[in-house]
């Protein structure tokens, strides 16, 4: 199966690492990975700041970037979660209606990917310790993954998951509700990071690098020594 990939931006940029290890899974499960070079951004940030004009320009970019009829992997639940429930806002009934519906169709978030249209959920990986998982809002919310990593990291080698408290509860992140609510972003945070060392976990892994870099950010600054990881990042482990 030959499929495209969308690396979002702050992974593209912060977390390269990620993108590479989730090429790498795909390829190891069969995949042949085709990566258009001229991808952006999805318009994500525009949008939710309500800059909607200019999260169109980049939503129009977006599509026309992913012109073949196949699937859009991508590490990033809110991507897929801003071209499936945000860009009928956009371009319902305009000149690219049924080029949004057929990517709106196609982009998939990678556990997904692997689980529900794969059938996968045994990659080979390995990594010795212990792991809590947190669920990130629009994984959970807008494109209603739960089961699906779980299934993934029950079959990681050496790894025990265990759960922790009120884990469907925001990280604090929110895009720009960080920036512009420090303080409270902060203080989810700090809670979140609290239930996840009440499970003695060495990583706290998610589906998204945004909910990830948050927290890490937090723990870094207080000391902590807990490793945030990427599912993509666990599931390139140990092979």
């Amino acid at each position: 199966m030959i499929v495209d990939i969308f690396i979002p931006c702050f992974i593209d940029q912060i977390y390269p690492d990620t993108a590479m290890n989730m090429v790498k899974v795909l390829e190891k499960v069969g995949c042949a990975v085709n990566y258009n070079t001229e991808q952006t951004c999805c318009g994500q940030p525009a949008f939710n700041a309500g800059y909607w004009d200019q999260c169109k320009s980049v939503g129009e970019k977006f599509i026309r970037d992913f012109p073949n009829d196949r699937y859009i992997v991508t590490p990033s639940a809110s991507c897929v979660g801003m071209v499936r429930n945000y860009y009928p806002e956009l371009f319902h009934n305009t000149a690219l209606h049924n080029q949004f519906k057929t990517v709106q169709k196609n982009i998939i978030e990678f556990s997904e990917f692997l689980v529900n249209v794969l059938k996968v959920t045994d990659v080979g990986a390995k990594l010795n310790g212990r792991g809590t998982y947190h669920d990130s809002c629009s994984g959970l919310r807008e494109v209603g993954i739960k089961e699906e990593p779980r299934i993934l990291l029950k079959n990681v080698k050496g790894l025990e998951i265990i759960e922790m408290k009120d884990t469907e509860v925001c990280c604090g992140f929110g895009g720009t509700f960080s920036v512009k609510y420090e303080g409270i972003a902060v203080g989810m945070s700090e809670q979140k990071i609290i239930n996840a060392e009440e499970t003695n976990a060495e990583y706290l892994i998610s589906t998204d690098s945004s909910c990830l870099m948050h927290m890490q950010g937090y723990m870094q600054k207080s000391g902590k020594k807990m490793k945030t990881m990427h599912l993509a990042d666990v599931l390139a482990s140990g092979w």
